[in-house]
């Protein structure tokens, strides 16, 4: 199985070991993976800014480079970057050159989480983490991709670990983009509201599958001068791995309605 690795800004500037994570865990349990170096950014932070003519070309290099391997799937590491990528036959519409290559990447592309349990049909990566930890749900992965069930069942079969649910589970951290760019002060007031229901857990880790939201929340946790390791999916599900522990989901169960 043949799977291009899109490794979004994030990932690519902030947190190249969670990309590093997420490509050993698929290659253990079997997928070649490929990273073209053609791909910059999809076009998500200038489109939503409105500058939607001047982003086509970002659009048009991302989809040539996704595309320079002939690859079964397109996986990434956020929520949102890949709710763009699903989004980009609609940005192109009526592009000749571009729609339908847009449509094919948008059929085949997968959120990390979502590739493992319900491609993959992993239920347990064999990953162990003695520790005590909470989980934040970003809005995209949530609200756009409709993705609330695959980080879940992946972390209750990591060994040794203890999930703590976050209260106002389903609040924004604040981030969103050029959001917080724009409105800073809301934006800040947006995160001291989740960094508090961070703490409220007593969790040593917060967990997330969105690395913009990490980088948010684990920053300003560090200005307020709060102690919690933050930490993306994959770290956890490639963290003291014993292979022999790894078990397979229900097909059926896998590739259900997305909750």
């Amino acid at each position: 199985m043949k799977v291009v690795i899109f490794s979004t800004c994030v990932v690519d500037m902030m947190f190249p070991n969670v990309g590093k994570a997420m490509v050993e865990v698929l290659e253990r349990f079997g997928c070649e993976t490929f990273m073209p170096m053609q791909q910059i950014c999809c076009g998500q932070p200038t489109y939503n800014s409105g500058y939607v003519k001047s982003t086509k070309h970002v659009m048009h290099n991302e989809v040539d480079a996704l595309l320079s391997v002939d690859a079964d799937y397109v996986v990434g590491p956020a929520g949102s970057c890949v709710n763009m990528l699903k989004e980009l036959p609609a940005h192109l519409k009526g592009e000749p050159a571009y729609q339908a290559k847009a449509q094919a990447i948008a059929d085949k592309t997968y959120e990390f989480s979502q590739f493992v349990y319900r491609v993959l049909g992993i239920e347990n990566a064999g990953a162990e983490l003695d520790a005590v930890a909470t989980y934040h749900r970003s809005c995209h992965m949530t609200r756009l991709l409709g993705e609330s069930t695959s980080p879940f069942a992946l972390l209750d079969h990591v060994k040794g670990l203890t999930m703590v649910p976050l209260p106002h589970i389903e609040n924004c951290c604040g981030f969103g983009g050029m959001f917080s760019m724009k409105e800073p002060e809301i934006s800040r007031q947006m995160v001291d509201e989740k960094v508090n229901d961070v703490i409220s857990t007593n969790a040593s880790v917060l967990i997330s599958c969105d690395p913009a939201c990490l980088m948010n929340i684990g920053g300003r946790c560090n200005r307020r001068g709060e102690s919690i390791t933050i930490m993306h999916l994959a770290e956890v599900l490639n963290h003291d791995v014993d292979i022999s522990r790894v078990t397979y989901v229900d097909a059926q169960e896998s590739k259900g309605v997305l909750i």
